[in-house]
């Protein structure tokens, strides 16, 4: 992720760049262009974030992810839902304050 976008309610919501080696920041962009870019499935709006399906198989990447995003963005609360007989994971970004503008100027260029 980049620093914060640019709007009024972004000062609340501002990435630790330091939090991430450069090498481990350049693998966890790259791994959530994959993400975000190729693997999404859906996108729900919630009252506080957004909420994104990934296909089963992809639990790993998305643990990868939240362990790399906590670091930078300590101000997510992250759930991950894991259905049964293998299904989809959803995993749910959510914050106090108005962070869907901050998501989507983050994670949303990447949607497909």
């Amino acid at each position: 992720m980049t620093e914060a976008a640019n709007n009024t309610s972004a000062a609340l919501f501002a990435c630790d760049l330091t939090a991430l080696s450069e090498d481990r920041r350049s693998a966890h962009q790259a791994l959530a262009l994959r993400l975000f870019g190729t693997l999404v499935q859906e996108t729900r709006e919630l009252p506080d974030g957004f909420a994104y399906r990934f296909g089963g198989e992809h639990y790993a990447l998305v643990a990868d992810f939240i362990a790399g995003e906590r670091l930078c963005c300590p101000f997510f609360a992250f759930t991950l839902e894991v259905t049964p007989q293998h299904g989809p994971v959803w995993l749910r970004l959510t914050a106090a304050g108005d962070v869907k503008p901050f998501l989507q100027a983050e994670l949303g260029q990447l949607l497909p």
